[in-house]
């Protein structure tokens, strides 16, 4: 089963290599990662994305919570959440195909946020699924670069993240 584990993590030199060398020691995958600082400059928020059974899933969690980097943890599996990803896709096109090509980026909610002589940078977020959609739609010929950041999620409602 997939699962988005959302970590606050001290902003600081060798945090991330500490939980990348925690999985890969113990031959975890992780499928996506994304971290940014939050709005406390001292801490980061880590998104991680792995699979794996709900005994090995408690397994990872209580690893990570040994680390001292970690502050606190949620897997955000465990209640209703709230989840996206970012996808930039760089597509060929040429007069015939730009109306198409706008058309398509339109349906999906899409915005082409770069435009060049011969070619479109379309951006476009929301659940896996739907960017999924967008690429199958398109030519796959016309596909010449796409860049996607992992899904980041927040749990609903009052209860958080947050010290």
């Amino acid at each position: 089963m997939r699962h988005i584990i959302s970590i606050l993590i001290e902003n600081e030199a060798g945090a991330l290599s500490r939980v990348a060398g925690l999985f890969s020691a113990r031959g975890y995958n992780i499928e996506s990662l994304t971290v940014a600082p939050t709005e406390d400059p001292t801490l980061s928020r880590m998104t991680l994305v792995t699979r794996g059974t709900d005994e090995v899933i408690e397994q990872i969690t209580k690893q990570l919570n040994k680390l001292i980097d970690i502050v606190k943890l949620i897997d955000l599996a465990e209640a209703t959440h709230v989840e996206r990803e970012l996808m930039l896709v760089k597509v060929k096109t040429c007069k015939e195909s730009r109306e198409e090509i706008n058309r398509l980026a339109e349906i999906f909610r899409g915005k082409i946020i770069d435009v060049t002589s011969n070619s479109y940078v379309i951006e476009m977020t929301g659940p896996s699924d739907k960017l999924d959609a967008f690429v199958a739609a398109l030519d796959e010929n016309s596909i010449i670069e796409t860049v996607r950041s992992g899904p980041t999620g927040l749990s609903r409602g009052e209860k958080g993240l947050h010290l």
